[in-house]
């Protein structure tokens, strides 16, 4: 192998994309510090597909070198008001304990085929949009739980066992949503292509009333700006 080739293996990233805010952000961050970043957006089965599309767009206009899409049914096992059909509860949150939208074990599903994308690729690294500030309480998007799971992937891949483990990056996990907004302003994110609700109608206008919606509209009021996604939806 070149030295160049080397070089550019190792600057590979795995991003995870979910088409919502959070996610362009550390796509974008992943791009700025010069990765290759290849993102990695999965149909688990979510009603609120309307992200899957926001995703493709986000990738696109942020010039991901590779879009990866892959379908694994978690709506198979529910245990989820995100994958069953229904009203999504809009009175939730960290203050009501872990909330019906928790969908069981998801970043652990999500994170572990981003690392075997990685593996694949030869990437070493691996980005996740999770944050444990403004958030809806879910347990996996716990610190304790990312540090976890680092140490889970460098003992459980040939990456770890060969002395080459992947890195595990965050980097919203202590941000509030109006730090998160200010961030992707910065990096030039188009939040208008981006997706949050849970509950939008078939046009894909968001609910405005879901935890989802509630924890985006703070995140623009803290910034002080406003949300391009709300000014196209306004009836």
């Amino acid at each position: 192998m070149s030295g160049n080739e080397h070089k550019r293996d190792a600057a590979r990233a795995v991003v995870l994309l979910s088409g919502g805010m959070d996610s362009a952000v550390v796509l974008a961050t992943a791009i700025r510090d010069r990765f290759e970043a290849h993102a990695l957006t999965v149909r688990y089965g979510q009603r609120h597909a309307v992200e899957l599309s926001a995703a493709r767009a986000v990738a696109a206009a942020l010039g991901a070198s590779e879009h990866v899409e892959i379908d694994v049914d978690l709506a198979r096992f529910g245990g989820s008001a995100l994958t069953a059909p229904g009203e999504i509860p809009r009175d939730v949150g960290p203050r009501h304990g872990i909330p019906s939208t928790y969908v069981p074990a998801r970043n652990a599903v999500l994170l572990a085929l981003g690392a075997s994308l990685a593996e694949a690729l030869g990437a070493r690294d691996l980005f996740v949009g999770v944050s444990a500030v403004d958030y809806s309480g879910y347990p996996d998007c716990r610190p304790e739980f990312i540090r976890a799971f680092e140490e889970a992937l460098r003992l459980g891949t040939r990456a770890g066992a060969t002395g080459a483990p992947l890195r595990l990056h965050a980097p919203l996990l202590a941000m509030s949503k109006a730090d998160t907004v200010r961030a992707g302003l910065e990096l030039g994110v188009d939040f208008g292509l981006t997706r949050s609700c849970y509950n939008p109608d078939e046009s894909g206008a968001p609910c405005h009333a879901c935890d989802a919606c509630r924890l985006r509209a703070l995140g623009f009021e803290g910034a002080g700006v406003p949300d391009p996604l709300a000014r196209r939806y306004q009836r």
